[in-house]
């Protein structure tokens, strides 16, 4: 059997890999969601395989849907390279500038940053890798894997970075779950709770929070992935922390979002090296500073 899969249908299924929704693609894209939507069902169907897993807005992808945007990326690089072929050599064609963060972020702060940097350079081509913590992050970035992290603060001693928002950490539960707004340290004591793996970066920084706080969370649903974290609580398995513009962004309406008392903020950051001298680095990291914060807001 023929199958009739296009560059359209590859380009659009690794723009929701790097963007994690429906939404922050299409935007990117400059295409209607719905648009984007067909098209992507239209090539799970000529595959003839599920490529996502979908819980509530995020987007995340199968076994086979990893594989499909491997190799995806691979013939999108070639096919660029191929279009390279007898330009003058002053018109070739950027490499991809690599940003590094956490599965959070990059359904966030840096998905908006992307769709900005592609709309305001579209000649300069760029991809999100995902990470596991903020220290994962900042391996990359030291690594030379990726030109730029985006990560919490605060920064290392090692990296240049840039201070560029500061955001709420809340709490997001089911819309059945009673507690009072805002919700107080103390509550989280013995609250059901969905909780990142044991032994991750994420889930140590979560200890020592709750350590601080004097409480003791009952740990009812442990992922690192954040789609199960999106389906523990949309199955009311148990509350959230996470950032509020993402929290908003994920759930809508499903699930009820709560700040703390005392207020929880986190600030985010972007890294680079010392000798950076890509020039789409310094494009974004130009148009993120442009978007950045001044002082901290106190705790």
């Amino acid at each position: 059997m023929v199958r009739r899969v296009t560059l359209q249908q590859l380009r659009y299924l690794v723009a929701v890999a790097n963007f994690g929704t429906m939404t922050a693609a299409a935007e990117a894209l400059y295409v209607a969601q719905s648009a984007l939507s067909r098209a992507l069902k239209a090539l799970e169907h000529e595959l003839g395989a599920e490529l996502f897993v979908r819980e509530g807005r995020t987007v995340g992808l199968t076994a086979e849907g990893s594989r499909v945007v491997r190799l995806a990326r691979t013939v999108l690089d070639t096919v660029t390279a191929i279009e390279d072929i007898g330009r003058p050599v002053g018109t070739v064609s950027e490499p991809t500038l690599t940003v590094a963060t956490t599965s959070t972020l990059a359904i966030g702060h840096v998905a908006r940053l992307v769709a900005a940097f592609a709309a305001e350079h579209p000649e300069a081509p760029i991809e999100v890798t995902r990470h596991d913590g903020r220290e994962a992050v900042l391996a990359a970035v030291r690594a030379g894997t990726a030109a730029i992290g985006v990560a919490d603060t605060p920064g290392p001693g090692d990296l240049r970075s840039h201070r560029l928002a500061e955001t709420e950490v809340v709490l997001v539960s089911p819309p059945d779950t009673r507690l009072p707004e805002p919700v107080p340290w103390s509550a989280l004591h013995g609250l059901p709770m969905v909780l990142p793996g044991r032994g991750s970066e994420r889930r140590s920084q979560f200890e020592a929070m709750f350590a601080e706080m004097g409480v003791r969370p009952l740990a009812r649903s442990e992922h690192n992935d954040r789609v199960n974290w999106v389906a523990g609580v949309l199955n009311g398995e148990g509350s959230l922390l996470w950032y509020r513009d993402v929290a908003e962004d994920v759930f809508g309406d499903s699930a009820s979002i709560r700040s703390l008392d005392p207020p929880l903020w986190r600030g985010i950051m972007l890294v680079c090296r010392e000798d950076c001298r890509e020039r789409s680095a310094r494009l974004f990291v130009d148009l993120a500073r442009r978007g950045g914060v001044g002082e901290p807001h106190a705790d």
